[in-house]
């Protein structure tokens, strides 16, 4: 498994906790940018979480067939051999590389990513002090920080660099790296351009609200469609939403406005459907959590990235991100209403160009050889 003259990255993730299309896309641009790059890159779960949503009966053997998942996964992209799974959730058993192996890989490696920091850090992650955090959802640790929460600071101490979607920190200068992606993976489609837009997600998401200086901050996305629910009633232009964890009368509410809704889960649980569905959307329209929106966090979506990658404009609401990003010609940033009609007019006046200049904005801001080649940077690799 060596590769003989190149640095070792292991990424440390948790795909068969979520292994629907969007969460594992967003983890297979590190790892395939990586390669990319020239890094003898490895990919490991560590996070002692039963991967349920791979068992289709309470009686099955759940590490098993979240080692079958990676075996698979990874043979795709070229990675055959470079994965293991350790079931600290259950037995302990090491699936693709042995205990023997995963040791020495830890002790040889350049640079180990706790991807999502979805990975309690294990001594061994540590031990050559090369583990460096790769925050994917920004606020609640901060917030755990600011108040000193002893939790939030034992979590974060063993890490030597810490890196965060939060856009917006330490303006005008933030180095904070944005989600990458590998374009070439996405601007390869030469289906129909449908006349929807869409986005791909969760309704609801209880938990994860944050508490902060006396005002509650919302996890859930439904909390922001809700403020814009009569949107389809002020355009002709369609929207769509492929959302996860709703009901029927969700679904009624959602359609009684004028919104088209459909099952994300029918189309995310393979890589290629889910791809076929972004660069088939006429673009992106979503809206950010409130945490993000009020904190002011510069968050931006890996899905919006994916969406760009494509050459599909996107419409998202804005938190901090236009600070750092151009906006106004392949992505648009809103804070009301107005602003989505406006933002929905100017693409569909001039599509072509709004497409291009969307492949240009994941070209120069997303692709994988702009940012993790910063990331490295700011760690000496």
């Amino acid at each position: 498994m060596n590769v003989l003259g190149k640095k070792k990255i292991v990424l440390l993730g948790m795909m068969t906790r979520m292994p629907v299309a969007g969460a594992v896309w967003g983890t297979m641009h590190y790892l395939v940018g990586f390669q990319r790059l020239g890094y003898d890159i490895y990919y490991v779960e560590q996070h002692a979480k039963t991967p349920y949503m791979l068992m289709e009966d309470e009686n099955d053997d759940s590490s098993a067939k979240a080692a079958t998942f990676l075996d698979r996964l990874m043979r795709r992209f070229d990675l055959g051999g470079k994965w293991a799974f350790h079931a600290l959730h259950d037995d302990g058993r090491y699936y693709g590389m042995t205990e023997g192996e995963l040791r020495q890989l830890y002790s040889s490696a350049a640079l180990i990513i706790n991807h999502h920091g979805a990975t309690v850090p294990l001594p061994e992650h540590y031990a050559t002090e090369r583990l460096i955090y790769l925050e994917t959802d920004p606020v609640e640790l901060q917030i755990g920080l600011y108040e000193q929460n002893p939790a939030a600071i034992e979590f974060l101490e063993p890490h030597i660099a810490f890196f965060s979607w939060g856009l917006n920190y330490n303006q005008p200068d933030c180095l904070v790296p944005p989600p990458a992606v590998v374009q070439p993976l996405w601007n390869t489609y030469r289906g129909p351009v449908g006349d929807v837009f869409t986005t791909v997600g969760n309704w609801e998401q209880p938990g994860h609200e944050v508490r902060f200086k006396g005002e509650v901050y919302e996890w859930s996305k439904h909390y922001e469609f809700m403020k814009i629910i009569d949107l389809p009633s002020r355009t002709s232009q369609p929207f769509e939403l492929a959302l996860a964890s709703y009901d029927a009368d969700v679904q009624a509410l959602l359609e009684e406005h004028g919104w088209r809704v459909r099952d994300a889960l029918a189309f995310s649980r393979d890589l290629d459907p889910y791809r076929r569905y972004i660069a088939g959307s006429r673009g992106e329209f979503t809206v950010a959590k409130d945490q993000n929106v009020r904190l002011r966090s510069g968050w931006f979506s890996e899905r919006s990235a994916q969406y760009l990658a494509a050459g599909r404009p996107v419409i998202t609401q804005e938190t901090g991100f236009s600070n750092v990003l151009p906006t106004g010609s392949g992505l648009f940033g809103f804070s009301g209403t107005d602003e989505i009609l406006a933002a929905v007019d100017s693409i569909n006046s001039d599509y072509a160009g709004h497409s291009k200049a969307a492949a240009e904005v994941a070209r120069e801001y997303f692709n994988y050889d702009v940012v993790l080649p910063r990331i490295l940077a700011e760690v000496g690799v």
